[in-house]
């Protein structure tokens, strides 16, 4: 189906103005109660004589948007107490606005375990991006999430339910694929949304060591391994954003915000510390540097080359230390005068 199915008579207050509080001796109602209260003035309208039930139901309504936000998006069944809806909770000065994702359906799927399965896919990916994801990514993924909901509860619903069973099933078969996309949707976005937390994890400590080697450079035996490091962990960072642009980065976004931002402070730490064994490797002789007759400073613009190579490719820079051991055990010190007689 492409479009949501509103059961007749059903009302969504969409109020402007913020809701009001509620007493402290008034709790709110679940959305399970809300649905009951909805049912039954439902019922009641379709009796004739829904005076008494209206008030209750919007009295239900009130406290529950109260509580939860504004209803932004919801679909009614007509026969049975069953219903989705999507809530909001308008920004304030010290809160953001939030979505919330609430279902109550078992009454109308008990005999439709296909339907209940895919509005359980639902559930987890509501969750999930009310979790992880933020701004308009959460609300593009949980109102994709709440427009799924409402078209396989349809389907089920007496008054909007397709004529024959073939048709039903091509209707489930899309709604399946929507779902499907809305998960892609919200994998790429928790995963972009990663990668910014990833990157700035990985900016904070490069420029912490960047600054902090600016202390060190005037002491004269560290500046090979002062140098290694920053190239190294600039090496890493670079590394990281081709693999971005190029679509091959791909972050653990469940575990976080706080984890994923470690993770990335330990990039460049790990490139700068490669970065050293490389430069020491080099510097002291047990590799060689590819230049015919080096100075000092062709040995530094080297060095740091090679540095910022280790701290670029992790894979090289093990590659390099490898070779380093063997090629030393194969190439002993020369013998001294005395010793060569």
């Amino acid at each position: 189906m492409s479009e949501v199915t509103h059961a007749p008579g059903a009302i969504t207050v969409r109020n402007e103005a913020a809701p009001s509080k509620l007493r402290v001796d008034e709790l709110a109602p679940s959305f399970s109660e809300l649905v009951h209260s909805h049912f039954a003035w439902w019922q009641a309208r379709h009796n004739g004589d829904s005076r008494g039930a209206d008030a209750a139901y919007r009295e239900h309504l009130r406290r529950f948007q109260d509580a939860h936000g504004l209803v932004v998006s919801s679909f009614w069944a007509s026969h049975l107490e069953s219903a989705v809806v999507l809530t909001e909770r308008r920004r304030t000065l010290f809160r953001r606005s939030t979505l919330s994702f609430h279902r109550e359906t078992d009454w109308a799927t008990r005999r439709y375990p296909e339907v209940a399965a895919e509005l359980h896919r639902c559930d987890e990916l509501a969750v999930r991006a009310r979790t992880v994801l933020t701004g308009v990514r959460q609300r593009i993924c949980l109102h994709l999430v709440a427009a799924s909901a409402a078209h396989l509860l349809s389907l089920v619903d007496q008054a909007s339910a397709p004529k024959d069973e073939a048709e039903t099933k091509d209707a489930l078969k899309r709604e399946q694929d929507a779902i499907d996309k809305a998960w892609r949707y919200y994998e790429q976005a928790a995963n972009g949304q990663a990668q910014i937390v990833y990157f700035a994890g990985m900016a904070a400590v490069a420029l912490a060591i960047s600054v902090s080697a600016v202390l060190f450079l005037s002491v004269e035996q560290w500046k090979v391994s002062v140098a290694a490091l920053v190239a190294g962990a600039v090496g890493a960072v670079i590394s990281v954003v081709q693999r971005i642009n190029t679509g091959g980065f791909h972050v653990e976004y469940d575990v976080g915000r706080p984890y994923a931002f470690f993770l990335g402070g330990l990039r460049p730490l790990i490139g700068g510390v490669f970065a050293i064994a490389v430069a020491f490797a080099f510097d002291s002789g047990i590799l060689h540097l590819p230049i015919a007759q080096p100075d000092t400073e062709q040995k530094h613009l080297a060095l740091i080359v090679v540095s910022f190579l280790a701290g670029f490719s992790e894979r090289w820079a093990q590659d390099t230390l490898t070779t380093a051991l063997p090629q030393a055990a194969a190439n002993p010190a020369a013998p001294t005068p005395a010793e060569g007689g």
